[in-house]
């Protein structure tokens, strides 16, 4: 059986855990130095036609979600059989010289090729959550996880910021600087990184199981599992409101500027860092995982609630610090769901949930954006109408997460899993 009581995971080791602490916070300080720079990069591709631009972005960005989806739980369960060491190196070297390929991309076609590897190599961070789970005791992984989290919320302020900074010299500037982080970053970590999965706990490859298909018949071999997995994913959907629709929404409602749009998002950032690196392991260690999650869940559907109504500024930057509690719900999920898999199965794990999160990109921008559109123009006004979409798909992975964790149920043996 596989209950985290049948196989203790090996003690933490500080050093590998400040690597991969610093691994995700570089390459999502490296995806961000590109965001205010890559869109007009492609305009200037393309002559200067914005409207073609505009597509063209659209299209990477779906690329982009579409290689996550089907590189995720490759990666995954390649780190499974020869450990995650290897996996994460050459992710952080290939995603290094693909910033270099986009440095020096000379027309759209190589453009496009670099957002396909990158969408490959950033799949990486599926692994890095897998060498948590091997590093770190079951009962200590959702601050662990947390940490993940506000790697992300750094990378989040700090990358479009500089980025914009580099831009303003030069527009390929900011790829050669996030070359660079990854570059180092690889070579940081070939010299700090120890393997954290032993050779006697790994899996054999196989292309039916690492597959995205196989990736969620795995999930769905355990009704906790596939409970978890599917509230992971409409909280994916449901976050995307943010990055696809807020700046239109809050230009639209509220008129704000640049200047104003850059410092909420900077806030967003702040305070995201704070939960997710100091606050989620008090909370799980108080309430438990299961009410945890439960918490952080409840609070995003807050927030978007706050969003969808306010009627001045002032009132919808009350939603940032209700919604930074969302950041207790992704390391408490994954804390349950680590509990559920062996050892061996770790990465397959972090993969399938890497790959519903590329499945979650190719169907949330769309759904709010032409929400967002609609709302505003022929179904009268509700410029908020996309917030409330995210909120039902909050208020339905309440129902499933309170449901799927009200009862015990055992964990599956490898055997039973198949």
């Amino acid at each position: 059986m596989l209950a985290s009581t049948s196989m203790t995971a090996p003690p933490p080791r500080s050093a590998a855990i400040v690597f991969i602490f610093i691994t995700v916070m570089l390459d999502m300080l490296a995806l961000g130095l590109i965001v205010p720079v890559l869109a007009p990069l492609v305009a200037t591709l393309l002559s200067g036609d914005t409207a073609r631009a505009a597509a063209v972005y659209g299209l990477f960005g779906t690329v982009w979600a579409l290689m996550q989806f089907l590189a995720s739980p490759v990666l995954g369960a390649l780190s499974d059989r020869f450990g995650r060491r290897p996996v994460i190196l050459l992710s952080n070297l290939g995603l290094g010289l693909d910033y270099v390929l986009m440095a020096l991309a000379p027309d759209l076609v190589w453009l496009f090729v670099g957002r396909v590897l990158s969408g490959i190599t950033a799949a990486s961070i599926a692994t890095a959550g897998a060498y948590i789970a091997d590093v770190t005791p079951p009962e200590k992984r959702a601050g662990a996880f947390g940490l993940i989290g506000a790697a992300f919320g750094i990378g989040f302020v700090l990358g479009p910021a500089t980025g914009g900074l580099l831009g303003a010299v030069d527009p390929r500037l900011p790829f050669w600087v996030a070359a660079g982080l990854s570059l180092l970053n690889f070579l940081y970590g070939a010299l700090v990184l120890p393997e954290s999965l032993p050779r006697e706990r790994r899996a054999p490859f196989v292309w039916k199981t690492a597959s995205p298909l196989g990736a969620l018949a795995f999930l769905r071999a355990d009704v906790v599992l596939i409970g978890l997995a599917v509230v992971v994913f409409l909280g994916r959907v449901a976050h995307d409101v943010l990055p696809s629709t807020f700046v239109l929404y809050a230009g639209y409602r509220y008129g704000w500027d640049e200047r104003a749009l850059g410092l909420f998002l900077a806030g967003v950032g702040v305070a995201t860092m704070i939960v997710s690196g100091t606050l989620v392991q008090p909370i799980v260690r108080r309430v438990g995982e299961r009410r945890a999650l439960l918490f952080g869940l409840t609070c995003g559907a807050a927030g978007f609630l706050i969003y969808a109504f306010a009627p001045t500024g002032a009132v919808a930057a009350l939603a940032v610090p209700v919604q930074a509690f969302w950041g207790v719900a992704g390391p408490a999920g994954q804390a349950l769901m680590t509990r559920r898999v062996a050892p061996s199965e770790q990465g397959r794990l972090q993969g399938a949930l890497s790959s519903l999160t590329g499945i979650a990109g190719l169907v949330g921008p769309g759904l709010f954006t032409l929400t967002f559109a609609y709302f505003i123009s022929g179904a009268g006004f509700l410029p908020g109408a996309p917030f409330l979409v995210a909120a039902l798909l909050m208020a339905v992975s309440i129902m499933l997460a309170w449901r799927v964790t009200t009862a015990p149920h055992p964990a599956l043996s490898t055997e039973e899993r198949g």
